[in-house]
């Protein structure tokens, strides 16, 4: 269906089944349906159906992808059952239709016969024998010397040297690997399917046919590698003197273009005024021909001139004859008898003279083709851009005055006319004319009907109006939307489909930055999708992994989990291209201890002198992938802290294997730990149960601490009864000198003394401070032997805070011995004395001072209850 012409189905008018009747139906005699009434007239403007997103699945390489305009693009892996088969070649019936629509289209409208070659026979045979011998050759011509015109007559010389044909490709603006894939794509049959370079490589190399390659803009080493790709080919490049040239060492034949003689200008300037010169036309041309250096666009331009002089004269003539068409007559011949010949500055710049005469329809496209940077929009489109239904005929208008020239299966404006219609005021309403090309090709690309590929044979005038207002954009109105960022989000999926990467690439990049600029998030986070799965087709995997986390930090921020969902998926599959494993960095660290010896790498901290790399663009930290794995190097140095090199690389240390060995490193620690607890909880459990003498343990002055609550460690308290001496007894009491297995004096289990005087075994044993073995200090004798009476506790059961069972408390006293706080029972396989001793008057104990007013309270260092330390109490 025609774009222009919308018909009811367009506006959401779909009745399925069921047919309007016209009010006439004479079949059957039936008597004719009446027209259901309307029910609002205002649904039919504004209620329309949504547009069902139109995707496309493509096979690019190794993947499978869904251009998808709503959500962004998505990207797996292709299945084997999905793999595209071998890609034909076409038949001679489907070249031939290629070929022509490789052409520009012919202008609508009565057309003039073209003109022919003037003086060119010699080139013309001489690049046609060229190529009938394989030869590559490169015409080297100014611009306007007619190189496209001798291109066109040599590829029709050409048509069957080669088993594949001629192949018409363009190089404007186009790159020696974009060339390959036209040339794949003009001889094979491959929809839908974009094959990585190395398979395309073999398709091109089997490709033999004759390629004409026009308005080349590169040379040297990727004119190398083009011809080097496709070594079956003999190509007829165009180029201009400006282009480099092609390296040394390559087969390329050139040809050079000159002007033409004065002569062959002139003859040609009489077949494109269509009429013999006067003598003064005949010198007018002689000086143009100086002033050109004979270019033939020139004398075709001039041509022009001379034709639209004879029409302004004899329509000057007309209007001074009858002056009935006096309201008609043009404006530079009104109230002028003659029309003279225009001055040599005209003649050599005559863009705006030209123009000048021309109709308004051809104005105004001349006015869009300035704002678009040269590109005429195709003459289908210029009815609407324009506003006349008769708009299409003014491209006949502007190639029969030589303001326009062929570029592949285009128009663009002729060598110099962009800047003297510039100069002449055409370039006022750039901006304007950019919207306006902008709204109308939104709407065009977004169109049911609109194939791909059309989107992609208008893509440098789409990509010339958003080159023009991406920079330009500011942020819209209320509930509306920029005319750039339309634009782009519409024409780019047509660009993805239609395989036009290049251009895909830049509708993104613009539509990125003018969805910035009108701070439109969730679009600019679309773009950001899908400038990372091109890049990821691309094989550019640093870069499709910026993008995308670009993407689905702007989406997080909306709250779009469709798009957020996509976006991951194509993030996660870049790291399984890439082998990386999400959440793993690989900053630059310093080895444990003991660890670097033996080659292993751990993360946390970097080291110190370290060169930091800087990230590469576009706005992230972009972690590269993991190095491929190399066996750890085993070292035998010493265990010691190493320190990282000035030199050493950023991405030298991580990985999947130092990931593992920093597990290995963790586990083996937590092991050893374990054992170390595992020994210290073993030796102090049994180290209770272990006999010895005091004087095999480490210290000599043990302490023990009281507990909250406790007023004794099990001994018996000190009677104060102002004499310094206990009220048990008359004479000295025997100080315990044997500790018992625990190894500390005074506690439950210490033998009990004997009654010859020495110290008891009991818990309450005493010595009087003044007996010649006892030191004023308190502390224990250095070296002592259990008496041979006492026998030790055969019990292993914890001492207890209570005296034993068989001891008595003192007879006489003022104070009797407090009551535990813990009653515990006491020992039953102890033995009682023998004899009593008698009672206590003076208490020399760990467990602090007695309670008492006249109390005296010596210390060791360290204080009373601190591990090292002895407390004497003296009455």
């Amino acid at each position: 269906m025609d774009p222009n012409t919308r018909g009811p189905e367009d506006h959401g008018h779909d009745d399925g089944s069921t047919a309007r009747s016209s009010g006439f139906d004479t079949g059957g005699g039936d008597a004719p349906r009446q027209r259901p009434p309307r029910e609002s007239l205002m649904s039919d403007f504004g209620q329309h159906a949504p547009a069902l997103a139109r995707t496309v699945q493509l096979v690019s390489g190794e993947y499978l992808l869904t251009v998808n305009p709503v959500d962004g693009s998505e990207i797996e892996l292709c299945p084997p059952g999905e793999r595209p088969a071998s890609p034909e070649k076409f038949t001679t019936a489907e070249r031939a239709e290629a070929d022509r629509a490789s052409k520009p289209p012919v202008p609508a409208g009565p057309s003039r016969p073209a003109l022919p070659l003037v003086a060119r026979q010699d080139e013309r045979e001489r690049l046609v024998r060229l190529l009938a011998r394989g030869r590559s050759v490169r015409l080297t011509g100014s611009a306007g010397a007619g190189r496209t015109s001798l291109l066109d007559l040599v590829a029709e010389d050409c048509a069957d040297l080669a088993p594949d044909g001629v192949v018409r490709l363009s190089g404007f603006r186009r790159t020696a690997d974009e060339l390959l894939y036209d040339l794949f794509y003009a001889v094979h049959r491959a929809s839908g399917h974009r094959p990585e370079r190395e398979e395309l490589l073999p398709h091109v190399r089997e490709i033999g046919a004759v390629v004409v390659l026009d308005d080349i803009e590169f040379g040297g080493a990727a004119l190398d590698e083009l011809l080097d790709a496709t070594p079956e080919c003999a190509f007829l490049i165009g180029a201009t003197p400006d282009v480099p040239a092609p390296s040394a060492g390559s087969a390329v034949e050139e040809v050079f273009l000159t002007g033409l003689e004065r002569a062959d200008s002139v003859e040609l300037l009489e077949r494109a005024a269509g009429r013999p010169l006067t003598e003064e036309e005949a010198n007018w041309a002689g000086d143009l021909w100086f002033e050109s250096e004979g270019l033939p666009l020139r004398f075709v331009q001039a041509g022009a001139l001379l034709r639209q002089r004879d029409r302004l004269r004899a329509g000057a003539e007309a209007v001074d004859g009858d002056g009935a068409f006096a309201d008609a007559a043009p404006r530079d011949a009104a109230g002028n008898d003659t029309v003279s010949l225009p001055s040599l500055g005209e003649a050599a710049g005559p863009a705006p003279l030209l123009a000048s005469r021309l109709s308004s329809s051809a104005r105004a496209t001349l006015e869009f083709a300035v704002a678009l940077g040269g590109e005429v929009p195709h003459q289908a489109h210029l009815p609407a851009l324009v506003g006349d239904t008769h708009a299409d005929a003014a491209l006949g208008e502007l190639a029969d005055c030589g303001l326009v020239s062929p570029v592949g299966a285009r128009y663009r404006l002729a060598a110099g006319v962009l800047a003297q219609l510039e100069a002449a005021g055409y370039a006022d309403d750039v901006l304007g004319r950019a919207l306006s090309a902008a709204r109308h090709y939104a709407w065009w690309a977004g169109h049911p009907s609109v194939t791909p590929e059309r989107v992609c044979a208008e893509a440098d005038a789409v990509l010339a109006a958003l080159a023009v207002l991406a920079p330009a954009t500011t942020p819209p109105a209320e509930d509306a939307e920029s005319p750039a960022v339309a634009l782009a989000r519409t024409a780019a999926p047509a660009f993805a489909a239609g395989l036009h990467w290049s251009a895909w690439e830049r509708a993104l990049r613009c539509g990125a930055e003018a969805a910035r600029l009108a701070g439109d998030v969730a679009e600019q986070a679309y773009f950001h999708h899908e400038l990372g799965v091109l890049a990821l087709c691309q094989g550019h995997l640093d870069r499709a992994r910026a993008e995308l986390e670009a993407s689905i930090g702007l989406r997080g921020a909306l709250a779009d989990k469709r798009g957020t969902v996509a976006g991951r998926r194509a993030l996660a599959l870049v790291a399984d291209r890439s082998g990386d494993t999400p959440g793993l960095g690989i900053e630059t660290t310093t080895p444990l201890p003991g660890v670097a010896a033996a080659g292993f790498a751990s993360a946390g901290d970097e080291a110190p002198g370290a060169p930091r790399e800087e990230p590469d663009p576009p706005t992230k930290v972009v972690p590269a992938a993991f190095p491929p794995l190399k066996p750890p190097t085993r070292s035998s140095a010493p265990a010691t802290r190493p320190t990282a090199s000035p030199g050493t690389s950023r991405a030298a240390r991580g990985g999947i294997k130092g990931f593992a060995r920093r597990n290995l490193v963790a586990t083996g620690a937590g092991a050893l730990l374990v054992a170390v607890l595992g020994t210290v909880v073993t030796l102090g459990a049994t180290s209770d149960n272990e006999g010895g003498t005091p004087s095999d343990r480490v210290g000599v002055n043990p302490s023990a601490s009281q507990g909250a609550g406790d007023d004794g460690q099990g001994v018996d308290r000190a009677d104060d009864d102002g004499d310094g001496k206990g009220t048990g007894g008359d004479g000295p009491v025997a100080r315990p000198t044997d500790p018992g297995p625990d190894g500390t004096l005074g506690t439950a289990d210490d033998p009990t003394p004997t009654s010859s005087g020495r110290a008891s075994d009991g818990p309450g044993g005493t010595r009087e401070p003044d007996d010649p073995g006892d030191p004023t200090s308190g502390e224990p004798p250095a070296s002592g032997k259990p008496p041979t009476s006492g026998k030790p506790p055969t019990s292993e059961e914890p001492p207890s805070s209570e005296p034993p069972a068989s001891e008595e408390p003192p007879s006489s006293g003022p104070s009797t011995p407090e009551e535990p706080t813990t009653p515990e029972e006491p020992p039953t396989s102890e033995e009682p004395p023998s004899s009593e001793p008698p009672p206590p008057s003076t208490t020399d104990s760990a467990s602090g001072p007695a309670p008492s007013a006249s109390a005296t309270t010596a210390s060791a260092p360290g204080g009373g209850g601190a591990p090292g330390s002895a407390s004497s109490t003296l009455i």
